[in-house]
């Protein structure tokens, strides 16, 4: 009898779709691209891909076609399928906002009241309104949403932003956000216990990958006077390693630094005569 495969559905075509494919991969998963296809098969791993369209994948992974499966949050959101998040992915982030023609004065949600607004995501426009005690009416309306001021369907919209460049096209503003939000990877509440193993090996594999992402491997040399106050200007993980050089009075120094913290830790090292910083990315981090 053939052992079971995870199955886990990916966006066939979109902004998560190549993101999906590369976090996967990072897992030293290998799998076909999907191009002609619906679902592939892992060579080294027993995962099976699906390759749905996102607005589709929180009802498989309820339904139980998929284990799991990786999509927006504003998604889960918006359809309220039953289904457990397991990690946040830290790609495909965007928001869910408001925005208003250029004109349009706007200083509070106050100024929402009785207004009409178009959107694709009115269960999620909906809550943010009962949250706010405003009364307005929502026209629900799919794709297009930015022109619906244009044609006077609605006084404003509620749309996803990632640049923005979109709403400025369209002449309009953000006025407000609703939602942030990012790829998730879900799963169904209940898996068989073989299935629930090889969920957590491969939430196992994805955790070392968006750390590594998160975090910098460097390396300096500085004079052994100066080792204490560089040890304790690096956040490593535990205490840094400090290994003796060939030269005399020098050691060298290994750590791993945050992105966020990365320049503003390397210029307080190099003010504390740290020499040769070389900085190397991580491709996989277990803690």
């Amino acid at each position: 009898m053939s052992k079971k495969r995870l199955r886990i559905a990916i966006q066939k075509s979109g902004r998560l779709s190549e993101s999906s494919v590369q976090i996967l991969r990072g897992c030293g998963i290998e799998f076909g691209n999907g191009l002609g296809k619906l679902r592939s098969s892992a060579r080294n791993f027993p995962v099976e891909i699906l390759f749905l369209r996102d607005d589709d994948i929180p009802q498989y992974v309820e339904d139980g076609v998929a284990d799991a499966g990786i999509v927006g949050e504003n998604v889960v959101l918006e359809k309220g399928f039953k289904v457990e998040t397991a990690l946040r992915l830290g790609f495909g982030r965007c928001r869910l906002s408001l925005a208003a023609p250029k004109q349009f004065a706007y200083e509070g949600t106050g100024d929402l009241e009785g207004l009409r607004i178009a959107t694709s995501y009115p269960k999620i426009l909906s809550g943010f309104l009962e949250r706010h005690s405003i009364d307005a009416e929502i026209h629900t309306i799919s794709g297009s949403v930015e022109i619906a001021p244009s044609i006077g369907l609605a006084d404003i919209v509620c749309d996803l932003v990632s640049s923005g460049s979109t709403l400025f096209t369209n002449g309009l503003k953000e006025i407000e956000t609703v939602l942030e939000s990012e790829a998730l990877l879900i799963r169904r509440s209940s898996l068989e216990s073989d299935l629930e193993v090889l969920f957590e090996k491969l939430c196992f594999r994805i955790r070392a990958g968006i750390e590594a992402e998160k975090n910098k491997y460097v390396l300096l040399n500085a004079p052994n006077d100066k080792i204490g106050r560089i040890v304790d200007l690096l956040p490593g993980m535990r205490s840094p390693s400090v290994l003796p050089l060939a030269e005399t009075g020098w050691s060298s120094v290994h750590s791993v630094i945050a992105e966020d913290d990365f320049w503003e830790v390397v210029e307080n090292l190099r003010a504390e005569g740290a020499e040769g910083i070389l900085v190397l990315s991580i491709d996989q981090m277990v803690i």
